[in-house]
């Protein structure tokens, strides 16, 4: 003990973020969300209400869209974790990152890094869905500057692309070499 301090054990966490392995230590009480934007430096993982009701901090996590702010990193474990900056780069922009761009589906931009990763999540699908489906599958991120029209514009036409082009659309599909 350090001054009356009772020192915090640790647990070794491996997972892969954004095409690049990483083992850390962590406490068993830490969040995701914190673990990506404080060691990882994912700032493109914002943390709005920290209690996983508006969106801002959707991961993708071995495919499937998460709340980091819900998830513990400890429970990251062995998984494959996509952030928005791990979807495409400035000069190379991920499909639902283009659409969003050529859409105008973002104002302020806080919103944008979770509806990205979770649009990303679910394009197989959203061809497959009607708008109001759409609306229910979204319904999990929130926007307080858009009105949401434009976001779903965005969607649609990140699946029009993906079905056209045949594109691979995971963190697979990015060249992390070629920098």
């Amino acid at each position: 003990m350090l001054g009356g301090l009772k020192k915090v054990e640790t647990v070794k966490v491996n997972f892969t973020v954004n095409g690049e392995s990483h083992d850390i230590d962590v406490e068993p009480r830490r969040m995701l969300a914190d673990v990506l934007r404080h060691d990882l430096y994912c700032f493109g993982v914002h943390l709005g209400c920290e209690h996983g009701v508006c969106g801002a901090c959707t991961i993708i996590v071995d495919g499937a869209a998460v709340r980091s702010c819900l998830m513990l990193a400890a429970q990251a474990q062995g998984s494959e974790i996509v952030t928005t900056e791990g979807l495409g780069t400035p000069e190379h922009l991920h499909p639902v990152q283009q659409a969003f761009n050529e859409e105008h589906a973002l104002q302020c931009g806080f919103c944008t890094p979770g509806f990205v990763c979770t649009i990303t999540a679910m394009l197989p699908e959203i061809p497959d869905m009607d708008d109001t489906e759409l609306r229910n599958e979204l319904s999990g991120n929130i926007c307080r500057c858009t009105g949401y029209a434009n976001i779903l514009r965005a969607a649609r036409s990140a699946a029009q692309h993906q079905e056209t082009a045949g594109l691979a659309l995971s963190a697979e599909a990015v060249d992390y070499d070629d920098d």
